[in-house]
């Protein structure tokens, strides 16, 4: 991913917490030549010094099988993105696009049904620990748990390299960031709304 220096994050922790808000990803390996991809619910968790991304998808998915043939795949999450109209600005310029987007690479291999077992119960509890009644691992019927992990596979990924990219007007002027949230404020879709709250959030820090 070309990142120019102002939009650059390297921050680990600052990249951990972005991945685990935004953890619907894309997984993209190649399959004789020619690019696929799949979009999942994902974890980023550490053991020892080292970080993995884990995950599982259907059996009838041809994509695992390309893990083994594999010495790298890309993994990509994606945050708020909005329309930045140069009507902002107070010189003039030419428009662009403000967005968050961490890439992932590195080595995947496929877990043991114990693993896979572990990591969908820790799955289960990000999404469900908060819910009035929550669904949770040992809630379910061991048939139930049985017959459908049988229909997926767990994989987990060695993190081997992050890019991660925070484009929100770094290289505008303090008057023109400011104006830039108001205006996305009154665009009155989410994504503006989103964006806006990011790039308060990064003026909050400086």
């Amino acid at each position: 991913m070309y990142i120019p220096k102002f939009y650059k994050v390297t921050d680990v922790e600052e990249i951990r917490e972005f991945v685990q808000h935004h953890s619907f990803g894309t997984l993209v390996t190649t399959r004789k030549g020619r690019p696929i991809a799949t979009h999942l619910p994902l974890q980023l968790v550490k053991e020892e010094e080292d970080y993995y991304i884990t995950g599982h998808m259907a059996y009838g998915n041809p994509q695992w099988r390309t893990f083994e043939a594999s010495e790298e795949i890309l993994i990509m999450f994606q945050g708020p993105h909005s329309y930045i109209s140069s009507s902002w600005y107070e010189q003039e310029n030419v428009p662009t696009w403000n967005y968050q987007a961490v890439h992932i690479y590195g080595a995947a291999q496929i877990l043991d049904e114990e693993e896979l077992k572990q990591d969908l119960t820790k799955l289960m509890k990000k999404y469900e620990q908060h819910r009035a009644d929550p669904v949770l691992w040992d809630k379910l019927s061991p048939s139930l748990l049985d017959k459908e992990i049988k229909g997926i596979v767990g994989f987990k990924v060695k993190v081997n390299e992050i890019q991660a990219a925070y484009k929100m007007s770094q290289n505008r002027s303090d008057t023109d960031y400011r104006n830039i949230i108001e205006q996305l404020r009154k665009e009155g879709n989410p994504d503006s709304s989103r964006m806006a709250d990011e790039m308060e959030k990064r003026m909050e820090k400086i």
